[in-house]
C-alpha cells in the first residue's frame, strides 16, 4: 500500500466523521469519543489499573491479563508490551528515536495510518525527543515521516511522548534484546492534529528504538 493509499484511508475515515453530524456540541463530541474508548475497553477485555497499582507492579502492565494503565492528568491509557533494551532517555539528554506505528481510529473502528508495513520498512518515524526534568518534547525530522505528511505538522503528539518515562530506549546488541514496544488509547486532546480537530481517540502500537 503507497503513500496515496494511506492518504485516502485517512481522509474516508475523517469524512465519515463529519459526515455524521457537522451540528455536534464538543460536549456530545466528548462524550462520543468517551463512548468509543469505553467500547474499545469493554470489547478488547481490557483490565484498567491505576497508576497506584502501576507503580505497585514496578510500572510494568501484565500483557497475559491485556493490563493497561490509564494515567488521570491526561487520559491517556498505555500497556507496555516490551520495556524494552539498553537505558532510558537521560534528564537534560536529547537523542532520535525511531519509531513504528499503526494507528487506529476508534470511533470507526478503522486502520488509519500504519508504517509498519514493507513500503515503508526503510522509513520508520524519526523524532528527536529531549527530557528536561522527566518532561519530554520531540518533533519528527524524517522528510519521510508519515505523521507529518498525512496531518501537516511535525509535532510529535503528547500521548506518544507518555511511555518514555518508563521505557528502555536503546538497540539490541544480542540476540535476546528487544526494542521497546507499547500498546497506547491515546483522547484526542493528546493525539495528532485530526484527532484533536475532530475528536476521536486512536489505537497505536508503537515500537520505540534508539536512532543516530
Amino acid at each position: 500500500m503507497n503513500k496515496l493509499s494511506y492518504i485516502f484511508l485517512l481522509f474516508l475515515g475523517i469524512s465519515m466523521l463529519v459526515a455524521c453530524d457537522d451540528t455536534e456540541t464538543y460536549a456530545e463530541m466528548k462524550a462520543k469519543e468517551r463512548a468509543a474508548i469505553n467500547k474499545y475497553i469493554a470489547d478488547s477485555a481490557v483490565t484498567v489499573i491505576s497508576e497506584a497499582q502501576f507503580k505497585a507492579n514496578n510500572y510494568t502492565t501484565d500483557v497475559s491479563k491485556n493490563e493497561f494503565v490509564l494515567f488521570e492528568s491526561n487520559g491517556v491509557y498505555m500497556q507496555i508490551v516490551r520495556q524494552g533494551c539498553g537505558e532510558k532517555l537521560k534528564d537534560g539528554e536529547t537523542s532520535y528515536a525511531l519509531c513504528r506505528f499503526t494507528e487506529r481510529n476508534l470511533m470507526t473502528d478503522s486502520l488509519q495510518l500504519s508504517n509498519d508495513v514493507l513500503y515503508w520498512s526503510s522509513m520508520p518515524e524519526k523524532m528527536s525527543v529531549t527530557n528536561t526534568s522527566g518532561t519530554f518534547t520531540a518533533s519528527f525530522v524524517s522528510e519521510e515521516s508519515l505523521m507529518t505528511y498525512a496531518y501537516g505538522s511535525t509535532s510529535v503528539p503528547a500521548g506518544w511522548l507518555v511511555p518514555f518515562t518508563y521505557i528502555k530506549l536503546g538497540r539490541p546488541a544480542a540476540a535476546d534484546e528487544e526494542i521497546a514496544k507499547v500498546r497506547l488509547i491515546v483522547p484526542a486532546a493528546q493525539g495528532q492534529p485530526y484527532a484533536s480537530q475532530y475528536v476521536y481517540p486512536c489505537l497505536y502500537d508503537i515500537t520505540y528504538e534508539r536512532g543516530r
